[in-house]
C-alpha cells in the first residue's frame, strides 16, 4: 500500500512591474521576489531557498534593543531635594564647580584650608577639589565668614552641591 501526501501551498502573488514599458526581467529575479512576497505574506524571519543551483537566504532584521538605565527609588530626585533643602537652610552657599573629591586640606594630615566661623578674603584658598589626579584650588571670591562645612574631607562632590554655607562680610 503507497501513501501520498499532498501538500496545500498558497501560491505566491505576482508583482506587477513599476511601469508598462520595463524591460523584462530575469527568471531569478522573478524567484527572489517571489520568496520575498511569501515570506512577507506568511510574516517568516527567515527563508532558505537551494533550487537549480541557486542557493538563497532572506533575513528579516529587527531593530536592536538597547537597555537603558534607570533610577529606581528616586535616588536622583533625593540627590537633588537634598541640596535644595541645604540652600534653603542656609542663607548663603559656595557651591563646587566641578565634580571630582573635596579635600579641606593641602595633604591629609596638613590642618584645613578654613574653619567653621573663620573670616576669609578675597582670593584665599578655602579647599581642593581633585579631578582627574589634578588638584584644583577653590578660591573665595568675595569677603565672607564660614559658618558650616557641609562636606565631609575626601568625599566625593558633584558640580554645584553645596560645600560651605557662608555668610558676606
Amino acid at each position: 500500500m503507497r501513501k501520498t501526501i499532498t501538500k496545500k501551498t498558497t501560491p505566491a502573488r505576482k508583482i506587477k512591474p513599476a511601469t508598462q514599458t520595463a524591460a523584462k526581467e530575469s527568471p531569478i529575479l522573478k524567484e527572489v521576489k517571489q520568496l520575498y512576497s511569501f515570506m512577507q505574506d506568511n510574516q517568516l524571519d527567515a527563508i532558505e531557498y537551494n533550487q537549480k543551483g541557486l542557493y538563497l537566504r532572506l533575513v528579516k532584521t529587527r531593530p536592536a534593543v538597547v537597555p537603558v538605565p534607570v533610577a529606581v527609588g528616586g535616588s536622583a530626585v533625593a540627590a537633588t531635594g537634598g541640596a535644595v533643602a541645604v540652600q534653603e537652610q542656609y542663607k548663603e552657599v559656595l557651591n563646587a564647580p566641578l565634580m571630582g573629591i573635596f579635600f579641606r586640606g593641602s595633604t591629609p594630615s596638613a590642618p584645613p584650608f578654613v574653619k567653621e566661623g573663620a573670616r576669609v578674603e578675597k582670593g584665599d584658598v578655602i579647599c581642593l577639589i581633585e579631578a582627574m589626579k589634578v588638584f584644583n584650588e577653590m578660591r573665595a571670591e568675595f569677603p565672607c565668614i564660614v559658618k558650616k562645612v557641609l562636606v565631609e574631607n575626601g568625599k566625593p562632590v558633584k558640580q554645584g552641591e553645596p560645600l560651605f554655607a557662608i555668610e558676606r562680610v
